[in-house]
């Protein structure tokens, strides 16, 4: 144990620049802003069940990627959020309240505000923590509500701020900033390459209008992940499957998932705007886990009764292959190959089962990474921290450092993460830690294994 404190004292510091530095009373106004985020919502019915059992157990550290590298007392995810629920206990529960009144106890000081913004901007909010709280609780849900009250004051990272704000109000409408015409660009040149590949003039149809689907994928992947996008492509194409891109918005990112209610809802009512504009059936999501996760909101957001399933690229791929509209040459990929599960496809058991049967269908040399599906440990980049390059460090050398001995004990050469963020990560991860193998999206591999009639 104090060989490994030894090594935390020496492990990178998590430092990250904010745009606007909030001032003046920020006890008042972090109390201002959590009491009108509770009159406006449903956050008190969960708040106040955490308030009346155990928060302090501590066994949530046994499955925090963070806690078992630093193996700092502070990043156990009861301690975090315990900063947010005695605030809540103290000035928004009755109980508290009185208790304040007659006893005194804790007060809301710069100091804790402080605390709180270091904290929870640590946590990937990866959830892992809550398949082992014997109460329930819902650590990262918490550590969204705090960012929420956080994002609200300014006190807030300023990457994810600039993302949005070009997302929501830029000429590109997208968080990389990549202009339409570009973005043209760059699909007539996969349409090409395609064709070179295969043989076959595959399209990517842009504002087709009354398409079975309407695609939105990660916009980084349309400069970044030409293989994963030409793979799906191909896969639509093969199954005869009526898609098309839209023009105006093509952004599936959604940083509001991870600290805004605020800008999620408007980033999905944009997502909902294209729709109905194309007159699309359905909404298909590309390989990304906080993509596809913060899409299954629209529901709550959308106008109207009539809102549109929403699947993700893997499960569609999947429907078609048991359905023999795809084929898959089984010897095609020989090399070695793991998958990582993201978060937000895997902790609650959604998307699975579905890419194993994928691979196994053209490899007979998939092996897992230990633990794994609901249980695998996060990409050390999740909750958003990705997009903060100065935490890259942090990110890669202590958040991420479990995910590198993991991919490293299955000496495989075919790293295969479906996401935008874990990708990212991962190229950052794999190199800082010296990992060998390849990063790649599912749909690199079912390209490769593609068999064209």
């Amino acid at each position: 144990m104090q060989n490994k404190r030894e090594e935390a004292a020496q492990i990178p510091e998590m430092k990250y620049n904010i745009e606007k530095p909030p001032t003046g009373d920020r006890v008042t106004e972090f109390l201002n802003i959590f009491a009108s985020i509770l009159k406006h919502s449903n956050y008190r019915i969960a708040l106040e069940h955490y308030i009346k059992v155990s928060a302090k157990c501590g066994r949530c550290s046994t499955s925090c990627h963070l806690f078992l590298t630093t193996r700092d007392l502070k990043d156990i995810p009861c301690y975090r959020s315990e900063l947010l629920l005695s605030v809540y206990r103290r000035y928004f529960s009755l109980e508290g309240s009185i208790f304040a009144r007659v006893f005194g106890g804790f007060e809301l000081t710069e100091e804790h505000i402080d605390k709180m913004a270091n904290s929870f901007w640590k946590c990937t909010a990866c959830r892992k923590c809550v398949l082992e709280c014997p109460s329930g609780i819902d650590h990262g849900l918490l550590t969204h509500l705090a960012r929420y009250i956080m994002a609200e004051m300014n006190l807030v990272p300023r990457a994810l701020v600039i993302s949005t704000r070009e997302q929501l109000h830029g000429e590109t409408a997208n968080t990389s900033g990549i202009p339409l015409i570009a973005l043209k660009d760059s699909l007539e040149f996969l349409e090409e390459e395609l064709l070179e590949m295969t043989g076959v003039d595959i399209k990517f149809p842009i504002d087709v209008e009354n398409a079975e689907y309407i695609f939105f994928a990660p916009v980084s992947d349309f400069m970044m992940e030409a293989d994963t996008l030409m793979g799906i492509a191909a896969v639509l194409h093969s199954a005869g499957i009526s898609w098309t891109i839209g023009s105006k918005y093509f952004d599936a990112i959604n940083y509001g998932l991870f600290y805004s209610d605020l800008v999620l809802r408007r980033v999905l009512k944009k997502m909902e705007e294209e729709t109905k504009r194309l007159k699309a059936k359905k909404i298909l999501i590309g390989e990304c886990g906080h993509a596809s996760r913060s899409a299954t909101f629209l529901k709550t957001y959308w106008s109207g009764d009539d809102c549109p399933q929403m699947l993700n690229i893997m499960e569609l791929t999947h429907k078609l292959f048991k359905e023999g509209k795809i084929k898959l040459d089984p010897g095609k990929v020989t090399e070695r190959i793991t998958y990582h599960d993201p978060c937000n496809f895997a902790r609650q058991g959604w998307i699975v089962e579905q890419p194993r049967e994928i691979i196994r269908a053209f490899s007979n040399n998939f092996v897992e990474m230990t633990p794994n599906k609901s249980e695998n440990f996060c990409c050390g980049g999740g909750g958003g921290t990705v997009s903060i390059d100065e935490i890259r460090k942090f990110r890669t050398l202590v958040s991420g450092k479990i995910k590198a001995e993991q991919i490293k004990k299955t000496e495989a050469h075919y790293v295969v993460a479906p996401c935008a963020n874990c990708k990212k990560q991962f190229k950052e991860l794999m190199e800082d830690n010296k990992v060998d193998g390849e990063l790649v999206g599912l749909h690199d591999l079912i390209l490769k294994a593609m068999v064209f009639d």
